[in-house]
């Protein structure tokens, strides 16, 4: 078993959700206010209108905005973790890069409402609460850093810096997320093949060191 699903595993048990917290509508709602207008602009008042309840009804879900975001923050990077275990994350490293790419883009973009809370948004939380999702973000990273490592130990994949390497895929698979939108002109499908085109050979194309000043 690799060693990043070992240790979600363990932060799950530990950490678990609070996903019992908030109510399907709630969570919907808070999810497309914080997409749109980010935390710190959106009020328990907004997110109650955009419900349909009384702002103090929020309370029966969450006892604070602070608790909500965490709540979210914290069941979007563990879905985003679980999803990796349906993606084929075995085999040569290079399909192994494939299935890490399709399942990161399937997850985060293939939902209905296309709305994913930004992950910049950690900024938001408190220290302890951040700390949490960040450990989940570490497993998640640690996934991907170990196929580009085992690419690189093969010779299959012409890397310098594993870590660094890893957080710069990262951020341009991120990067999908501020652009695409379900039902738009380019689709789901053309997207997955895009990145995994691009991903691939950014992992496989040879640097020259750069010269000694």
């Amino acid at each position: 078993m690799a060693g990043w699903y070992v240790l979600f595993l363990r932060m799950a048990r530990k950490t678990g959700s609070h996903s019992d917290i908030t109510g399907p509508r709630v969570r919907e709602a808070a999810i497309r206010l914080f997409t749109r207008q980010g935390y710190a602009a959106v009020s328990m008042r907004q997110i109650a209108a955009e419900v349909g309840v009384q702002a103090g009804a929020l309370y029966l879900y969450t006892p604070n905005k602070q608790t909500l975001l965490f709540d979210l923050l914290f069941e979007q990077m563990k879905g985003a973790v679980t999803a990796l275990q349906a993606a084929d994350l075995t085999g040569p490293t290079d399909v192994q890069l494939e299935g890490f790419v399709r399942a990161h883009l399937r997850y985060h973009l293939g939902g209905t409402s296309g709305s994913f809370i930004p992950y910049t948004e950690l900024r938001n939380l408190t220290a302890a609460n951040y700390e949490k999702v960040e450990v989940m973000r570490r497993v998640y990273e640690a996934a991907l850093e170990e196929i580009v490592v085992a690419g690189a130990t093969s010779g299959q994949f012409a890397v310098e810096d594993s870590k660094l390497t890893t957080l710069v895929l990262i951020s341009i698979l991120n990067g999908v997320l501020t652009w695409y939108r379900p039902g738009g002109r380019v689709k789901l499908d053309a997207v997955e093949a895009h990145y995994v085109d691009i991903i691939g050979k950014a992992v496989k194309t040879a640097r020259e060191p750069a010269p000694v000043e």
